[in-house]
């Protein structure tokens, strides 16, 4: 988060250069929480996050908890 706040304070500055440093402070702690970069995690379930949930095993229930 202080990475984050350095931004919106960079921004403010109008300081280009410490916002792209800040930036890059931001993707580094992303990375390092797992957040951003390869997958960490490998439980054989076929990953549907880019997917329209229509095109999904998920439809049919997506449908019917939006009819309700």
């Amino acid at each position: 988060m202080d990475a984050r706040r350095a931004v919106k304070g960079s921004k403010k500055a109008r300081d280009r250069e410490a916002e792209l440093d800040v930036h890059r402070k931001v993707e580094e702690a992303k990375r390092g929480l797992g957040e951003r970069g390869p997958v960490w995690w490998s439980d054989g379930a076929p990953d549907f996050n880019r997917l329209l949930v229509k095109n999904t095993p998920y439809a049919a229930w997506y449908a019917n908890r939006r009819s309700h």
